[in-house]
Order: C-alpha cells, then sequence, then structure tokens
C-alpha cells in the first residue's frame, strides 16, 4: 500500500493542469542550468500540462555582462543591471525553448500591474492566450522600473500572487534546499515531506528563532507563498533545483523536496482571490467579538448590528478590511453602502436599514459572498 508523500504527489500531479515553476537567483549562477529547467518544463509540456514560469536572475546575469563582482546599493544602478540583464536571460531562455520546438514570451510586472483590476484582467488574459498558442509565460518582477511600493517582495510571492491569478493548482520552487528540514537539537536533520498545516511554530523556525522545529534557511518567504496557495486550495512543492531530474521526479511523482497540501479541499472561487490577495483596501471596519466570530468562523455576510467603528472614505463596491475588536484584521469584502451611509448604519439592526436610508437597500454591509477571510 502507497504512503500518504506518494499517493498526494501522484494525485496532484495527475489532476493539475497548470503548473507555476518558479526559479531561483541562486540557480541561475550557472547559466546551463537553464537548459536542465526548459527540459524538464518541456516534458511536463509533453504531458497536456500549462506551464509558466517565473525565473530571477537578471540582475545576476546584469553584474556579469559588466563584470561586476559586488551588488551596487544605488537604486538606478540596480535597475540598470536588470535592464541589461533581462535582455540576456530572455536569450538564454529562448535559445533553449527552439530546441523542443516551442516559443518563450516575456512578461515584466510590477504589483500595480495585479492590483489594478483591468491590468490584472489584462495580464491574466495574455497568459491565456499565451498557453493557447503553446507558448511558454516568462515572468519576471520589473526590477528596471520598480521601487518598494511596487515590488512584490521577492519571486516566492510573485509566484503564489500568479498561481492564485490563474488558478494554477501546483506550483513549484526551485531552490538550493533539498525541502523543508527537521531540526534536532539544534542541527538540521531529514527532510520533512509533507507539510498539512502551517502554523506558528513553523513559522518562527523560518525567522531563526531558538527552540524551533525546523530550520529551513531562506524558507521564510517560501512559507508565506505557500500560505497563500494553500489558502486558495492549491499546493505548493519545494524542491532542489541543483539535481537534473528534479522536474521529471515531480512529474513522475516521486517522493522528493517538500510539498505543503491545503487543509480544505474547496478550492476558493475567483472573486474571492480577487478580494483577498489582489484589491486595494479604501476603508475599514471594525466589529465586536459576536460579528468577528460570525464573519472568520461561521462563513456569515457582515450585518451592521456588529459594527463598532468606520474608518476611511470609500464607496459602494470600494473594498474593505474587517478588524476585529483587537484591531486584528479577519477579513476583507465589498461594501454595499458607503463610509456615510455605513456611518449611519453601525450598530443598527437590518429591518432598519431601509428606513434609515429612506430607500431600497441590501440587509448585509458586506454579504458573504464578497467577503474573503484574511485570518
Amino acid at each position: 500500500m502507497k504512503n500518504k508523500q506518494i499517493t498526494a504527489r501522484e494525485e496532484i500531479i495527475r489532476d493539475c493542469e497548470n503548473i507555476i515553476v518558479k526559479v531561483g537567483t541562486r540557480l541561475l549562477t550557472d547559466t546551463q542550468r537553464i537548459a536542465v529547467f526548459i527540459a524538464g518544463i518541456n516534458s511536463m509540456r509533453k504531458k497536456g500540462k500549462k506551464v509558466l514560469l517565473v525565473t530571477s536572475g537578471a540582475v545576476g546575469l546584469g553584474m556579469q555582462q559588466l563584470g561586476l563582482k559586488k551588488r551596487p546599493t544605488e537604486l538606478s544602478e540596480v535597475q540598470a543591471l536588470a535592464a541589461i540583464g533581462q535582455s540576456k536571460l530572455m536569450g538564454l531562455y529562448e535559445q533553449e525553448c527552439r530546441k523542443f520546438g516551442f516559443l518563450p514570451a516575456q512578461l515584466l510586472l510590477t504589483a500595480d500591474d495585479l492590483r489594478d483590476r483591468e491590468r490584472h484582467l489584462n495580464v491574466l488574459n495574455c497568459i491565456h492566450s499565451l498557453w493557447n498558442n503553446n507558448v511558454l509565460p516568462i515572468i519576471n518582477e520589473n526590477d528596471s522600473v520598480s521601487v518598494d511600493e511596487l515590488k512584490f517582495g521577492d519571486n516566492d510571492i510573485l509566484s503564489a500572487l500568479l498561481a492564485t491569478m490563474t488558478r494554477s493548482r501546483l506550483t513549484i520552487i526551485l531552490t538550493t534546499e533539498e525541502g523543508l528540514r527537521e531540526k534536532v537539537d539544534g542541527k538540521l536533520a531529514d527532510r520533512v515531506s509533507l507539510v498539512e498545516k502551517i502554523d506558528d511554530n513553523l513559522k518562527s523556525s523560518a525567522s531563526g528563532t531558538d527552540n524551533s522545529t525546523f530550520s529551513i534557511g531562506g524558507m521564510i518567504s517560501k512559507l508565506r507563498a505557500a500560505e497563500m496557495v494553500n489558502t486558495a486550495g492549491d499546493y505548493l512543492w519545494i524542491a532542489d533545483g541543483r539535481q537534473d531530474s528534479t522536474l521529471e521526479d515531480i512529474l513522475n511523482g516521486k517522493d522528493i523536496g517538500t510539498l505543503f497540501v491545503p487543509a480544505m479541499k474547496a478550492r476558493m472561487d475567483s472573486k474571492k482571490r480577487w478580494i483577498k490577495y489582489f484589491s486595494r483596501c479604501h476603508g475599514k471596519i471594525t466589529v465586536d467579538a459576536g460579528a468577528a466570530e460570525a464573519v472568520k468562523c461561521k462563513g456569515r455576510s457582515l450585518l451592521p448590528s456588529g459594527i463598532t467603528a468606520i474608518n476611511g472614505k470609500f464607496k459602494r463596491g470600494d473594498t474593505l478590511e474587517i478588524s476585529g475588536p483587537d484591531g486584528k484584521v479577519i477579513g476583507r469584502g465589498l461594501s454595499n453602502f458607503s463610509s456615510e451611509e455605513c456611518a449611519l448604519l453601525m450598530g443598527v439592526q437590518s429591518s432598519d436599514i431601509k428606513n434609515i436610508l429612506k430607500r431600497d437597500a441590501d440587509d448585509e454591509i458586506i454579504h458573504r459572498n464578497n467577503l474573503a477571510v484574511v485570518a
């Protein structure tokens, strides 16, 4: 009888249609590895999988082109290196893709490209059009123009956002570690094959706190990415990109790396993915303990009776943060009312809404179908 780790891997490979593959900078210090990654991606494509590649490495290649040994600290210099290295990077990818008879396409993104609804849909439509034309989308952060407020943080997070956006069932992050590893008596021990819950202990271990169960080394952002993907109902697989056979082994469902499994089988719908991960918040509503429990634990709509405070100026249809009495954000949702109307409705019963506003109106401030739980 197969063990749980093998079964989970075989099932996700069998069931997934779209796959996100992310390759980190450290793996691309040797550009000859690009041939290995594209060969693995080609095997996935031959099995009918639609693959999207998220790649780092542009700044590093720019440094190589200019013969620099140390990464500069000036933003404009880093942006220039990215501009130099990006064309070289895509040239190498195109060279390898053509060997297998398909083309790559480059998309350079900033965080604003995914936060703005129209641009978000344009990016999504472009990706699907590329897939439909048998082209490999290759995505990187647009480091030549990005500043702090436009950055994703890193390409692990970008990969998770793209997986959420494209409803990709599996995200593969290739790294220079064999996967998540246990820590015993302060020393690295066995690889963890399967993670079914990312708890506080696991998170604290990633930041190097004492008495942790696992030592991950550079895995903080990967845990954040896994949590995002798992919350949406999808899978994330961390594996060692230094091994030539890694993508083939994943395709064959072998027990390598660490597979992060979603707790819930139900997948988050597209509207809630947009609300939770991409939409900009225009205001904040604070609720009492009863309303917080109803929203967070019972899947209920947010009613006016539970509201204790309103912050910000917003209109009907804007995204709002919902905070519990302790100030912790518990959800995000689309408001049925403006900030001025919410101020009039705060603490009242739903049955009184129409009389207060002197018009027909919804019974909920935020309907559960337009609400995504955050914590």
